[in-house]
């Protein structure tokens, strides 16, 4: 499987507001990666979540 590279990439307008909830570790693991990577830790979120659904096996 292809590993996640985190990316600097542009705001988009189409976007939902929705409340999720994570553990501390989660949190504290996305966070550095948004940190290390000067991007949000929204744009992280977003590109984990994508990355995911890319390489999603199917049944």
């Amino acid at each position: 499987m292809d590993k996640l590279k985190i990316e600097k990439s542009s705001k988009t307008n189409n976007s939902v507001t929705r409340t999720i909830r994570i553990s501390g570790s989660t949190f504290d693991k996305i966070s550095e990666l948004a940190d290390e990577n000067e991007v949000s830790f929204n744009c992280v979120v977003n590109q984990i979540i994508e990355f995911g659904l890319r390489n999603l096996e199917e049944n």
